[in-house]
């Protein structure tokens, strides 16, 4: 860190600055930080429990860190059979890799497992994101859950007690018996902690063998009609509106950025050049490149153009009589 890093204000941990550009959520910018791919001011550093500001160079496998764009939220409709990861080392598809192109890079708020669907919510800031996820912001989870087995609504009431499963305490659950479909059952969960697997394991404590859970909301905001596989934005008036000014300085969005910085939107501009580039040739069309250069071949090989006369005719090729 700089000598000036602690003058004027007392800066921020950087994995939470790291996060907040969008490159990942501040635990995996922290497993960066101890695999040694980040670096301050030109030095590797081992620890996340470092605070820089605004003038401190933070580059991640030595690359600057791109510029701030604005806190953008989306709402995705996660299918069944995808994992909430950018990468696999199981080699399972990931959700990641299926979202258009055209959006930023995102992280999650939270996780669906392989096997569940619904919404989720996607956002450029790592900041945003962990806010979100905290226990202490208090948002409930509320999925559609279909379960083979039979139980009474009184003992679904119980879990609104809370309960402990296999040495782990799950808080107050509000679950509701919605109506019965052959051998199965249909559920209404609400929760507000989100553990990992919670609602199957806590079902499958009752007895109750999960075969489909579908998130519908989080928090404010619901998966309305969004089709499967698809993403919407949340509208940035509207973001600000729901999240309110306190949560907004807890996640330290930034509302007054450009949606995309200069150096993100050239490197798309770039992107955008060498993948039409990359279509003509599969195509068997000639590039940009290669059409200007048979064009000047073609100009070369036929000579200079032909003269015109005074009438813009073709010029004969033997003057006319007088």
């Amino acid at each position: 860190m700089t000598a000036d890093a602690s003058h004027n204000k007392p800066g921020e941990r950087v994995a939470k600055v790291i996060a907040r550009a969008g490159l990942a959520s501040r635990r995996e910018a922290e497993a960066w930080i101890a695999a040694g791919r980040v670096s301050v001011n030109g030095a590797v550093i081992s620890s996340p429990a470092l605070d820089v500001t605004a003038r401190d160079r933070i580059a991640v496998d030595g690359q600057p860190l791109p510029q701030r764009a604005r806190t953008r939220l989306f709402r995705y409709h996660k299918p069944r059979g995808l994992v909430t990861t950018h990468a696999d080392p199981q080699g399972r598809p990931t959700l990641f890799a299926r979202l258009p192109k055209r959006l930023p890079r995102l992280i999650s708020v939270g996780r669906l497992d392989l096997n569940s669907e619904g919404l989720l919510l996607l956002t450029n800031d790592g900041g945003l994101a962990r806010a979100l996820e905290l226990p202490t912001t208090g948002w409930e989870r509320r999925y559609r859950v279909r379960a083979l087995g039979r139980i009474r609504q009184d003992a679904l009431d119980r879990l609104r007690r809370g309960v402990t499963v296999a040495g782990i305490h799950y808080g107050a659950i509000a679950a509701v018996l919605d109506r019965e479909q052959g051998a199965n059952i249909w559920l209404t969960v609400s929760l507000r902690e989100g553990k990992n697997r919670e609602v199957r394991r806590v079902l499958e404590h009752l007895g109750l063998r999960v075969n489909r859970l579908i998130r519908v909301a989080y928090g404010p905001f619901e998966l309305g009609d969004i089709k499967e596989g698809e993403v919407e934005e949340v509208e940035t008036d509207e973001l600000r509106r729901i999240l309110g000014p306190e949560l907004i300085a807890q996640a330290g969005a930034d509302f007054d950025a450009p949606v995309e910085p200069q150096q993100e939107r050239s490197a798309r501009a770039g992107d955008r050049t060498r993948q039409e580039t990359a279509q003509r040739g599969r195509r068997g069309l000639p590039t940009r490149e290669a059409a200007a250069h048979a064009a000047r071949a073609r100009g070369a090989g036929k000579g200079r153009p032909r003269r015109k006369d005074r009438a813009h005719g073709p010029r004969p090729k033997h003057p006319r009589p007088r």
